[in-house]
């Protein structure tokens, strides 16, 4: 099994302790920080299907700072890109030029994470969604990486969220 480090210094919000939204928001920040080095593990694996998941998750749940992110989220995130990937790239690779295969495994991450919260946690507004994934990509990937997450899954929400999707435009034009 190949292994992903990840004793990198992570960039995390600061939580104020009077805050329960910023801890919340913070253990949220955090648990997509993990699921996505999961995500990213089983991309470098071969991502075949979801048989790696139980080692992968084993492992993830052995970082440090593992304990301050919000479990659930995490689990739903990892497991559920790692289910459903083929449908979530036929979702985003529509507005990709280029093939999957070169694409990095950082920005391919970034871009299942961000389209399955997309299409299946519409209590996250979508430009959080896309804000997190933009800052993962920034953060664990190459230098203008971010960008191209931040334009392809910006394309995604105008399609599963289209109404969502208007209105920000709206507000925002």
């Amino acid at each position: 099994m190949t292994k992903m480090t990840t004793s990198r210094v992570r960039k995390t919000l600061t939580t104020d302790d009077e805050s329960l939204s910023k801890s919340v928001r913070g253990a949220r920040r955090k648990a997509r920080e993990f699921a996505l080095q999961g995500i990213y593990s089983w991309i470098i694996q071969g991502a075949n299907g979801v048989q790696d998941a139980t080692q992968i998750d084993t492992h993830i749940r052995q970082e440090q700072g593992f304990h301050e992110a919000d479990f659930d989220w995490y689990y739903t995130l990892l497991h559920g890109v790692m289910r459903e990937s083929d449908s979530l790239q036929e979702r985003f690779m529509v507005f990709v030029n280029r093939p999957i295969g070169e694409l990095s495994p950082v920005e391919r991450a970034a871009l299942l994470l961000g389209t399955y919260e997309l299409v299946h946690h519409t209590e996250v507004p979508y430009r959080a969604t896309i804000n997190e994934a933009v800052e993962l990509a920034k953060f664990f990937g190459g230098a203008e990486g971010y960008r191209f997450v931040n334009g392809v899954l910006d394309k995604v929400a105008s399609k599963v969220r289209p109404l969502e999707f208007k209105a920000y435009q709206k507000r925002h034009n």
